[in-house]
């Protein structure tokens, strides 16, 4: 059977209570938690970006800020939840998917499962459509390991980053706000700017204003072009430090595309080693 990426608070509602459905609350940080503990939708499980999603390293130069797992602690992971190769995987956060969702999202399929949808709008929407919210914490029951040696999407590590960049047969989408982009103003990361030949196509332009994606064919007419005439294995996404940017190749798998490679060190990395990079700023 096959399944879009999407799924509505609709569509989510009928099939909430199914024997095989796991339903995902994921978050990052303390206050997500602790939100999680106040208010989530009946039977989610919370996974942390940070604790469960990611091998947060003590120097962001060498991989980022959220590099992902090896498959074999994602694989425990997936254990633990009590999700196995029959499962349906529902998974939603707070902030319409760009939190950590879509990288959960993400990182599902590249452990080689198919069956994982995200909840379009999220948690509001579950609220808005009277899904049932509770503060009840569900216990998942552990299930047999889910053995995968490799991440089965493709990603781009720095060394492939280093030959994109200058290579006008390559593309590079940076899906940052803009004034990060632009060199005007960085909030996390050391310094503003951009990899030299990325375009800068925000997450946020893959939603509508209620926090719901525009529809297949809106992201169709908004990615095909761009994407058209470059080979995926030469096309990337990034974001500060791979999360957003799986927001994007969620919205890209949901227009029918094939995906490009995930740089999952992104721009913590990039502007951490002395590397070229561009701003729109006058000089």
């Amino acid at each position: 059977m096959s399944f879009s990426p999407i799924i509505s608070a609709k569509e989510l509602s009928a099939i909430l209570f199914q024997e095989n459905l796991i339903l995902i609350d994921a978050g990052s940080g303390t206050l997500a938690y602790e939100r999680y503990l106040k208010e989530h939708i009946a039977s989610a499980i919370y996974v942390d970006l940070n604790e469960d999603l990611a091998a947060v390293p003590e120097d962001a130069s060498e991989g980022g800020r959220h590099p992902l797992p090896s498959p074999k602690q994602f694989a425990a992971l997936l254990q633990r939840l009590g999700i196995s190769e029959k499962s349906r995987i529902i998974v939603y956060d707070d902030k319409n998917g760009s939190n950590a969702a879509a990288r959960f999202w993400w990182m599902v399929r590249a452990a080689g499962l198919r069956q994982i949808q995200v909840l379009d709008g999220g948690l509001q929407a579950a609220k808005e459509a009277q899904l049932p919210i509770t503060d009840t914490i569900t216990t998942p029951q552990k299930t047999e390991l889910i053995d995968f040696a490799t991440w089965q999407l493709s990603t781009a590590d720095l060394q492939l980053m280093t030959q994109f960049s200058p290579d006008n047969q390559s593309l590079i989408i940076d899906v940052r706000e803009p004034e990060r982009y632009r060199g005007i103003s960085e909030p996390i990361d050391l310094i503003a700017g951009h990899i030299p030949g990325a375009i800068n196509i925000p997450f946020k332009d893959n939603l509508q204003q209620d926090g719901t994606f525009k529809n297949p064919g809106q992201l169709r007419v908004m990615y095909e072009p761009i994407l058209a005439s470059t080979p995926s294995e030469k096309a990337v996404v990034h974001c500060g430090s791979g999360v957003t940017a799986c927001h994007t190749l969620l919205a890209i798998d949901y227009a029918g595309l094939p995906l490009p490679k995930l740089y999952v060190g992104s721009w913590s990395e990039w502007s951490r080693n002395d590397l070229p990079i561009t701003t729109d700023l006058p000089h």
